[in-house]
């Protein structure tokens, strides 16, 4: 119903810049919030940046001051702008998209397939 793709991720030195983006389509409605999160080997998935369609954003302790997140609300488009890269980010980040969707009576996730960070020198 409704497709993530998620593009932008691959390898790159410690204190490097990747920037990922995901696109939403499929049955239009509107999504109230989008973010990214990640899932690093034998860990469970946890928040990086959430954004809502107002704007407000809220990131984990972790990304502060290095990743940013934006949104183009007429594209159904995130983005996440990542920079002083450590080998710690390194994992498996995953869209979302959630709203409460014409045909559902609750909110509603919806997931991309991932893309994988990786931070090594």
């Amino acid at each position: 119903q409704v497709l993530l793709v998620e593009s932008g991720g691959g390898l790159v030195q410690p204190g490097g810049s990747l920037r990922l983006s995901c696109l939403a389509s499929g049955r239009p409605f509107t999504i109230r919030a989008m973010g990214w999160y990640r899932q690093a080997p034998g860990k469970q998935r946890e928040l990086v940046a959430r954004i809502t369609t107002g704007g407000s954003t809220n990131y984990a302790d972790a990304v502060k001051e290095r990743f940013t997140i934006s949104r183009d609300n007429a594209k159904n488009a995130v983005y996440l702008e990542m920079n002083s890269l450590k080998p710690e980010d390194t994992a498996v980040y995953y869209c979302n998209a959630g709203g409460v969707p014409p045909w559902a009576l609750s909110w509603q996730d919806y997931w991309g397939h991932g893309t994988q960070v990786t931070v090594s020198s």
